[in-house]
């Protein structure tokens, strides 16, 4: 793309700037460059995927060009592409994201199956949703199970209030929001299912994350500042609590020995009803705990 100040006026359309946008964001070592200049197109011009090629010598006027360089150099700079375009998908459905809320991962999307899976034969569940961020998972059990309600805690106001937005955006009534701290506040509800993705990275290995992650995504929703396992200590406290009978726990996990030390916790609380789910990489996701 020309330069900000060159005095070459070069008409750019839609096809080169794809050309170009794949090339140029390949040598700044960004995976799936062409996925990622079609998305900022797409945002840019307000259409879909294919429209891009149906249209591709359309020319994309100066204005435009202008708002898409701005957004390639934060792209260049390690910004993730969720952050600058303001939305993420998750289970099929856009969800606003910003700086104080994670990034939906599709790896996640499995304590989505697994709930809807479990509670098929509640009627109206009632879930706790731990750490809800952008809301994504609260939203998802929301529409996906209309007869739920759920109440979804964050000890950050900033999340709660993306969280909001994405609720008016979907039109969903059956959420409460409340910003609470649970290592420090007691949790009086009676659950059917509480499910939580938690942040889980153990301190000393937030050095190591992408640049993309530890220098944009928010600390809060990555680490517990100490060994990646805090939260799980503290719903093994409060489960036998919240949970009713034959309520169950559904909990995101990391990678590696990680899912196994999760696990020799609750064994250790004294939870024997416990499962592993794997996600679609065949990695262990997801563990599962009925409350006996």
């Amino acid at each position: 793309m020309q330069a900000k100040n060159s005095k070459i006026d070069k008409v750019w359309r839609i096809i080169d700037l794809i050309n170009w946008g794949e090339k140029y964001l390949k040598e700044k070592s960004i995976e799936n460059s062409k996925i990622e200049i079609e998305l900022f197109l797409q945002h840019l011009l307000k259409c879909k995927r294919i429209d891009l090629y149906l249209q591709f010598e359309t020319i994309v006027k100066p204005e435009s060009l202008a708002i898409l360089r701005k957004w390639i150099t934060r792209r260049i700079n390690n910004e993730p592409i969720q952050y600058i375009l303001g939305s993420s998908e998750f289970y099929g459905r856009p969800f606003i994201v910003n700086k104080n809320v994670l990034i939906p991962r599709p790896e996640t999307e499995i304590l989505i199956d697994i709930s809807i899976e479990e509670l098929k034969n509640v009627n109206s569940p009632l879930i706790l949703d731990v750490g809800t961020g952008s809301g994504c998972i609260a939203i998802t059990i929301a529409l996906e199970i209309p007869s739920s309600k759920i109440i979804a805690l964050d000890i950050d106001e900033r999340a709660i209030s993306v969280a909001k937005n994405n609720v008016e955006k979907h039109g969903v009534k059956n959420i409460e929001f409340v910003v609470t701290d649970i290592f420090h506040e007691k949790i009086n509800k009676n659950v059917d299912m509480l499910i939580s993705n938690p942040p889980y990275i153990a301190k000393e290995e937030v050095p190591g994350l992408m640049k993309e992650v530890k220098d944009y995504e928010p600390l809060v929703a990555l680490t517990d500042n100490n060994d990646g396992l805090m939260f799980y200590r503290r719903f093994a406290e409060i489960i036998p609590s919240i949970l009713k009978k034959n309520g169950m726990a559904i909990m995101e996990v990391g990678v590696e020995d990680h899912p196994d030390r999760v696990e020799e916790i609750f064994r250790e609380y004294g939870f024997n009803d416990i499962r592993t789910e794997l996600d679609l990489n065949k990695d262990k996701r997801a563990l599962v705990i009925k409350n006996k």
